[in-house]
Parts: C-alpha cells; structure tokens; sequence
C-alpha cells in the first residue's frame, strides 16, 4: 500500500528514545503503509497507550527468531523503521490491528527500558535519494521501473490498479522502499535491503531481485502453458475413447468396466477371508472402479485384486490321519529312511489328537541322489495334501520371497505367495529344494527374508510386499532339502528341524534299484515291467563295479544304459534276454569303472587307508609316505589345506619324540628327507580326520612295518598322542563298507556315532577304539616288516640338522 512520501516526519523532529513493536515476518519501509494484527498482550497495552495520550510513533523492528514470545534486543534487527499510527481498530477477539505508516530508518544504539515496555534510543539514517539527473542513477531507476512493470504483466492475479500506482510514484527514494515492501523475498532478505543506507547499492539489491523474480514467473507461465495443453490432448483423447467404447458396446464388441467390478464384487462374497484382508479388498475395488479402462494404472490395479481373489483364504485340504496306510506309501516309494518316515509319522499322531499344530519345518539333510526331493512328494501323497517344489538354488533377490511392492513397473508377489495360490490350498507341503545354495547381493539377502517364513511363531502373519496383507502360513508343512549345513545362515539352520539322511549300503542300492529304478526305466524306455527281469546279482554288480557315491542317481544312470541298449535291441528286432545276469552287465556297460583292487592295496609300507566325509558323502583317503636321502626335510604334497598341514607336521614331531620307543634310529631323522602324499592330487584336500592316519603312515614308513590289509582309519592326532572324535562318522562307515574294509579305527568318544547306526550298515565292520595313538600302532602296524623293505642305511656320524624345513607342493 502506497502513500503520500511528501508528509513524512523529518530527522529532527523525531524522538531519540522509542517504544519498540516487535513484528513476526513483516519488514516496514518508509513510506508504506501496512496493516498489522497486534496479539501479544505486551504490545496490545503498547499501541492502547499511545492511542490513549495521542502519541502517534513507534519503533517497528522485525524479530530474528519469529518464536520468541516476549523478544529483547538480542532476538531483534538492530535496524527498524520509526511508524506513525494512522488507525486502530479493535477485533471481537480481543486482538487489536492498526494501520501504521513507515517514517524513517533508525539504527539501535542501546536499550532503555524493557518492562512494562520495551524502549531503546536509536539514531536516525540520513536519507539519500537517487538523482535522476546522473546517467547511472537514471539508468538504474528506469530498470527498476521495467522490471516492476514486467512482474505485474506475468502476474494477471495483480488487479491493474497496482500498475496505476507504480507509475503515479515519482520520488525515487520512495519507488525504491515501495518496491522492496512487495517484492518476493523472505524476511532476511527484506531485512538486508531496508539496512541498506547506500540507495544505490540498494537499488542494485532489489533490481537483482526482481530479475529473478522475473525468471521465475516465466517458467511458471511456461509450465502452466505446457500442463493446460496437456490437458486439453487428454480431455480430447478421453472423448474420443468414450465414442469408441460406445461404439463397440453397440456393435457387441466392448465390455463394461462397471461389469469387470460387478463381477470381482460377486467373487469376493464367497471368500472366507478376515476382515483387514476384505477391507482393503473393498478399497482396491472402489479405486479400481473410478480409474478409467484406457489408463496404465487400470491392468495393474485389475490384476492385484485379481491376484487377491485366486489366492485360497481359509481353504484347506482335508489330512488323512491313516497312520498304517501313511507308513504303507512312504514304504512303497522308498526303502530305508525310516528316521523321516517316523517323524512324519509322529507329526500325524499328534495332528491327529490336537486337530492344530502348527507345521514344523523340516530339513533334510544328505548328499545327492538320497531321495531327499522326491519324499517330499510321498510326504504329500501320504498327508492328502497339494505338493509344490520351489528349487532355491542360485536365488540371490530378496525380492523372490517377499515380492516387489506394487508401485513398481513390473512388480510380482513373491514366490512362496506365488506357490500357496498354485496349490490352491492354504496348507500344501512345500518343499524349499536345495536351501544351503542361497545366496545374496546387493538386492538383499533371500535366507534373511526366509526367516520370517520358517518359523512357526512368525510365519502366521507372514507378509507379501506385493500382497500387502497378512496371510496364514503356520498351516503349511515346509520340508527344505540341503546338501552342506555350513552354508546355510546359522539364523535360518535354528529354525529347522534337521534331519540327517545319510547314504545307501550296497544292499539298499540293489533293493532300491530292484524296487523303483529298474521297473521305472523299463517304463520310460518303452519296455515292459515283464519283458525282462534282472537278477540282484547284476544290479549288485553294477552299484558296486560302475558307482562309487552315497546315493542311487549314478546307480540310475547306469541302469539306463541297460535299458536303453535293451530298447535298441528291442527295436531292432533282436531277440531280448528274459533275465539279465552280471556277465550281461559286462558285456553292455563295459569294463568296471572302479577297481575294488585298489583299494585293498596294502603291500607297501607307508601306505594307509583313511576315511573322508565330503558333501556328496563318504568317501577314502590314501596317504602315502616315503624315506629319501636327505637332511630331514618334510615335504607335503596333494592339494591340502592348512588344517591337514599341521596334522603331518605334529604327527611328525610326536614320531620323533617316541622315536626310542617305537625302536627308531633317531638319525634316519636327520639323514633322510620325508615326503607324505596325498593321491589324486588333483582334489583339494582339508579337514582334521586325516591326523592318525598320518601318523600310522609315517611311522609305517620309519619301521618298515605292514600296516593291516583291509583297514581304514579316522581320528584327529594332538601333539601329546591323544586321538580326538571327528564328524561324519556313518557317511565315513559306509564308505569303508563299499571300498572292502573290514576294519575301522575311531576315537572312543564316536561310539555315540557308531551306537546311532543301524546294525545292518555295520555289517561285516570291527571297530577298534583308540584312546592314544599308541593304541592305534598296536592294532595298525603288524610285527613282521614288508617283503621288501626299503633299505635304511645310516651313518655313524650325522651331518649337523639344519632344522625343521617343510615343502608344500
């Protein structure tokens, strides 16, 4: 609001000390005129007092800090501006608004009073205005003028009586306060114009102002162009789709939204979901009605509430609780593993009494080709419920198990959701295949977000990121197969119930192969379950002679090529044996692929059979040693580890430090270079087990004494001769088993193991249990030495040591 600057008081008839009126986010310049609301009760007595005796002036500054309640000097700018009084009216609220009138500047000097006013003496600024005579001056004032005039041609908002009063304004010193009074900037900024006293750089202030104000105006009137033009292609594309929706729905040809929505409302009465869940059904449904069918949103919002609807809230398959005819599927489809058989079993009984137990979470835990995938869907078969597999293996995105939130491009659910409405059933048996290979990046960790889903006090109110709803998983019987515990979250391992499913004997296998493989490849290779027989002798043959592995998939491979040679022949029109006998076997699958041979070598000194579990099972270990000329260097080689490292090198030093009792020469010691290997170097090789078995080499070695045919050890070795438990034991068992041992060497504190085994695995094995590995000589090492020992001169004198030296090749 302009007024008349020719009336304003002068310097010197203005009073030293004023009443100061503190204002929140107004800057007063002199000249203007402003209404102010006045609300502190401070101030309201202030400008009531003043009225009262007729005292028209005080001192109006702007507060730093808008919220301080009751501001001194130090929450004020020291610059404000002296205003005259011109009106006060009185709000029904009790507040008061006056109109006041900018004076002059003045500068704060010091305070004076603070209650029941706050008052203070300031000196006056001595006013200077531009000369429009000088060119600069005049320049300046006349871009003051055009950028002004341009704001108000971008702002149509501004009635045109504000560009009537700009150009009725002639003094420059008051254009300038006018237009710093209206100008778009915040308080600060304001404030730094009004404490200009230099009316030059002042004027530079605001035309630096008004320039960027200019700017932005325009690129909002851009904008504002571009959008209406916009909007103006959409309304007239909407129209257009509306005639041609019309016509279709004339010529047959359309369908109505109002339908789709009708329809998906007629689905959702019969579900038997909770109430949160139709809730936000009913809000997707309502904002699926007013998109229209033409918009990107309206496929995605359909398909969600779609997606809702297929999934099977509340419904589940009834479980069968015939525990004798449970026990008689899982007999049918595999033979042995009766500890899984019996846990399902277990889980029915109680099912069976309480009617609500929540499903645990099975873990089966075994090498390959044990049947690990495959019981799942006996499992299934056995329970009446609906079976789906979900392969884990190489699942790096959390976004597989949890989903992608909806608001995504692309978004899915998840992959267990995704499962539940394949099964169409809110209990299935889910198997979770190959677990221990989930990994992760940086699109987040799966095995984390499987946490939720494995626990039973959790996965009741599991949620979909995609689903956005919580959905009941407890009734769901997950079973997760792994190969390896090690690589599995240990967060994740706790939430399962592991059961170990080990390897198969030989006389599994040939039951196994006699049972389900050969009958099922016959099928698959067009042959008839009678056209030809094979004896146990032959199937023993080929899982003995053509597989060396825990479980029966080589085993089914094999059998395989019988079939498929038959299945030639067959088509060939040749005639097809009624019974295939082992020398059938040798004749179509070829020479034995493992020689048993091999592995009863025990001629030598130096040579030992240990036993070693690896992640497809059991498995033996040879180690080797040998006596050379030398200076007593170790040298190690066959791809080991560090932990088999320095199992050789404290075997070693016990070998020496017992060297009298075992009637060794303490000089072979510094005259002969050992060498342990390790065959099939092409293996990496680590682990603890191998600790006795190099032991029983080396010392071998040293006495040149036999070390018992047909006899495998396993044991960890410590530097005072104590031989500790290792792991794996029944996996290792079996393997000695199918190599030809017949006897075992183990720690006493494995017979826990042992007792676990059933008696048939052991079969044809003696466990010997060795406290010490003296204990382990006694029984390893026999009395009389090899046929032809190594010859072991030494000399008299030995060359002086050079130390302990290892080489590792």
């Amino acid at each position: 609001m302009a007024a008349d600057p020719d009336h304003l008081i002068s310097a010197d008839d203005a009073p030293a000390v004023l009443a100061l009126l503190p204002v929140r986010n107004t800057v007063l310049f002199p000249g203007v005129v402003l209404p102010v609301t006045v609300t502190r009760k401070k101030s309201i007595r202030l400008v009531r007092k003043l009225a009262a005796k007729n005292e028209k002036l005080v001192g109006v500054v702007a507060q730093r800090n808008p919220e301080a309640d009751e501001p001194g000097l130090e929450d004020l700018y020291p610059v404000g501006t002296l205003a005259r009084i011109l009106k006060l009216i009185d709000q029904p609220d009790g507040q008061v608004t006056i109109i006041i009138q900018g004076q002059l500047r003045f500068q704060i000097t010091e305070q004076v009073t603070f209650t029941p006013q706050l008052t203070a003496r300031v000196t006056y600024f001595e006013e200077r205005a531009l000369n429009a005579d000088k060119d600069g001056e005049l320049v300046l004032l006349q871009s003051l003028r055009e950028a002004a005039g341009k704001v108000l041609e971008l702002t149509p908002e501004i009635p045109n009586e504000a560009r009537a009063m700009l150009e009725g304004i002639q003094s420059p010193a008051f254009l300038i306060h006018f237009l710093s009074s209206n100008v778009q900037l915040d308080l600060p900024a304001k404030q730094l114009l009004l404490e200009l006293a230099d009316p030059e750089a002042q004027a530079g202030q605001l035309l630096e102002a008004l320039l960027r104000q200019i700017e932005l105006l325009e690129i909002k009137n851009d904008i504002r162009t571009k959008v209406h033009t916009g909007i103006d292609a959409q309304q007239r594309e909407y129209f257009l789709r509306q005639q041609l929706k019309t016509l279709q729905d004339e010529l047959g040809q359309g369908e109505s939204a109002e339908q789709d929505v009708a329809d998906l409302r007629t689905r959702a009465k019969a579900k038997n979901w909770p109430e949160a869940v139709a809730k936000h059904f009913d809000k997707e449904l309502s904002k699926l009605a007013r998109i229209n069918q033409m918009s990107p949103d309206y496929p995605v919002t359909l398909n969600y509430v779609e997606f809702l609807l297929d999934l099977p809230w509340g419904e589940y398959t009834k479980d069968k609780f015939n525990l004798k005819n449970t026990k008689k599927i899982l007999d049918a489809d595999h033979f042995g593993l009766e500890k899984v058989k019996e846990r399902i079993l277990e889980y029915l009984a109680v099912l069976k009494l309480k009617q609500d137990l929540k499903a645990p979470i099975l873990c089966l835990y075994g090498p390959p080709g044990v049947g690990k995938t495959s019981l799942g869907r006996s499992i299934a078969t056995a329970l009446g419920r609906k079976y789906v597999r979900m392969s884990l293996g190489g699942v790096r995105d959390e976004a597989e198990i949890r989903g992608h939130r909806k608001t995504y491009v692309g978004a899915m659910p998840g992959r267990i959701i995704s499962q539940i409405k394949k099964a169409g059933a809110s209990n299935p048996v889910i198997i979770l295949d190959e677990i221990d290979k989930v990994s992760s990046d940086f699109r987040g960790d799966p095995s984390s977000a499987l946490l939720e889903v494995l626990d039973p006090e959790q996965n009741s109110t599991f949620t979909d990121n995609y689903l956005e709803v919580e959905y009941d998983l407890s009734k769901v019987l997950f079973i997760a197969t792994a190969n390896s515990l090690e690589t599995i979250q240990p967060a994740l391992r706790d939430r399962m119930e592991i059961i170990d499913l080990t390897g198969y004997t030989q006389e599994e296998k040939t039951q196994i192969a006699k049972k389900h493989l050969w009958p099922k490849q016959l099928r698959e290779h067009g042959l008839g379950e009678q056209e030809v027989k094979i004896t146990d002798q032959a199937l023993h043959r080929v899982a003995d002679d053509y597989t060396r592995e825990s479980g029966v998939r080589n085993l089914d491979r094999q059998l395989a090529a019988l079939t498929r040679n038959l299945a030639r022949r067959k088509a060939g029109k040749e005639t097809l044996p009624g019974v295939l006998e082992p020398q059938d076997v040798l004749k179509i699958l070829g020479a034995p692929r493992f020689d048993r041979d091999l592995y009863q070598e025990s001629d030598t000194a130096g040579v030992v059979t240990g036993l070693a579990w690896t992640s497809v099972g059991g498995d033996i270990l040879f180690v080797e040693s040998l006596l050379s000329r030398g200076r007593g260097k170790l040298t190690l080689s066959g791809q080991l580890g560090d932990v088999m490292k320095e199992s050789a090198i404290t075997a070693l030093s016990y070998l020496r430090a017992r060297a009298d009792e075992l009637g060794i020469d303490y000089r072979l010691f510094e005259q002969y270079d050992l060498h342990i290997h390790f065959p099939e170097g092409g293996i990496p090789k680590d682990g603890p087990s191998a600790g006795i078995a190099i032991f029983t080499s080396i010392a071998s070695a040293y006495t040149q004494r036999r070390v018992r045919p047909h006899l495998a050890m396993t044991g960890e070795i410590t530097l005072r001769g104590r031989v500790l438990p290792v792991g794996g034991i029944k996996e290792k068992l079996l393997a000695a088993r199918r190599a030809g041992v017949r006897d075992v060497i183990l720690s006493p504190k494995n017979r826990k193991d042992v007792e676990e085994i059933t008696a048939d695995y052991l079969k044809g094995l003696t466990i010997h249990y060795a406290e010490r590995v003296d204990d382990v000589l006694q029984v390893a090492l026999l009395q009389e030495k090899v046929a032809r020992p190594q010859s072991l001169p030494v000399r008299d004198e030995a060359p002086a040591p050079t130390g302990p030296s290892v080489e590792v090749q």
